[in-house]
C-alpha cells in the first residue's frame, strides 16, 4: 500500500502559523515637545540598549524595527524579538524618552508603551502581499501636562499596512 502525500504548498497565514514569519513595524511619534530625546528600546529588564535615537524639533519621529510574528497557543498572532515586552497576549514595544533615552540635562524621564494589539494575522498576510509594506501606526507625542506622552497609548493603537 502507498500513502499519498499532498504537495500542495500551504497559505503564507498558515506557514506563520507553523513558524515565524518576519514583519516590519514602524511607530510614528506625532510633535512630540521639542529638545527631548526619544530612542526605541532593544531588550528588557535591566538589560537594554536603545536605539535610534532622535531629538525632538516638534515634527514626528519614526521608529522603523522588525519583529517576528509566531502563533500562539490559541492560534492567534504572538510576537517575538528584541523589541518586544510584555507577555503573551498583551505585548507592546517601549520608547524611551528623556533620561530613559541617554540624554543629560532634561526633567523627563519617561517611556511609552505602545501595544501590538491589533496586529492580527489578516493583517499580516496583507502586508506579506505588499512588497516593502510596512505595518505602522501613529500615536500622540504630547501627554495632557504638555510634557512628552507617556505610560501605555490609549485608546489602543490602530495598525495599518502602507
Amino acid at each position: 500500500m502507498t500513502k499519498k502525500t499532498s504537495q500542495t504548498r500551504a497559505s503564507p497565514k498558515v506557514e506563520a502559523r507553523q513558524g515565524r514569519t518576519e514583519i516590519a513595524l514602524r511607530v510614528v511619534l506625532q510633535q512630540p515637545p521639542p529638545g527631548v530625546d526619544f530612542a526605541l528600546q532593544k531588550g528588557r529588564g535591566s538589560i537594554y540598549e536603545t536605539v535610534q535615537k532622535q531629538r525632538s524639533k516638534g515634527g514626528d519621529l519614526k521608529f522603523a524595527f522588525s519583529i517576528a510574528a509566531k502563533a500562539a497557543k490559541d492560534g492567534s498572532a504572538d510576537f517575538a524579538g528584541p523589541f518586544v515586552q510584555g507577555p503573551c497576549g498583551a505585548r507592546f514595544v517601549y520608547l524611551d524618552i528623556g533620561t530613559y533615552a541617554g540624554q543629560s540635562n532634561t526633567p523627563w524621564s519617561r517611556r511609552l508603551k505602545v501595544p501590538l494589539a491589533g496586529i492580527d494575522w489578516k493583517l499580516i498576510q496583507k502586508a506579506e502581499q505588499r512588497a516593502g509594506a510596512i505595518i505602522e501606526t501613529s500615536v500622540n507625542g504630547t501627554g495632557k501636562d504638555g510634557g512628552p506622552a507617556c505610560a501605555t497609548v490609549r485608546p489602543p493603537p490602530i495598525w495599518k499596512v502602507k
